[in-house]
This record gives structure tokens, sequence and C-alpha cells, in this order.
């Protein structure tokens, strides 16, 4: 399971049994909203399913849920349309 998160600038993951090319790199931390820190220790793409791929994410230490960044999301051209009670991404 996946959250949209407006406040993070990054894709994160949980569980990095679900990276595909996974590349340590311990490259400095992420700030929570609660202030706490948590150590990012590498980066990698996630295969979910036949069609979807989600490039440049981030496996983070002590992370609670998968986070897909609706800047992120944007930049790549993406669009990313909340409404009241769903969203959409195309």
């Amino acid at each position: 399971m996946w959250y949209l998160d407006s406040g993070c600038s990054r894709h994160m993951i949980v569980d990095k049994r679900k990276l595909k090319n996974f590349k340590r790199k311990e490259q400095g931390f992420v700030t929570y909203g609660d202030n706490k820190k948590g150590k990012i220790l590498g980066n990698s793409d996630v295969e979910g399913g036949d069609t979807l791929e989600i490039k440049d994410v981030l496996f983070v230490e002590g992370l609670k849920h998968n986070l897909l960044s609706i800047s992120q999301l944007c930049d790549k051209g993406f669009k990313v349309i909340l409404e009241s009670d769903y969203c959409t991404i195309h």
C-alpha cells in the first residue's frame, strides 16, 4: 500500500524486498513531520504488476509507510487530481 504525500519531496519505501536494482547509498537523512529523522540507506526502482514502475525511490530506515511524493510525480510529468473522496493520477 502506498500513501500519497504532498509534504514529502521524494518517494520512500519501507520494504527493501520490493526494490529492483537496489543501490546502497548512505546519503543523509529525511525529516518526518514530527521532526524525527530517518537515515537514507539507498535508492532503487519499484515494480508493481505488469505496467507499474516507480523510479527513484528512497529506502529509509525507520519509515512506517510507503510514500509517493506528489511533487515528484508532478516533476515527472504526471497530473495528480485530488477530490474529496478519491484521487486520480494521469
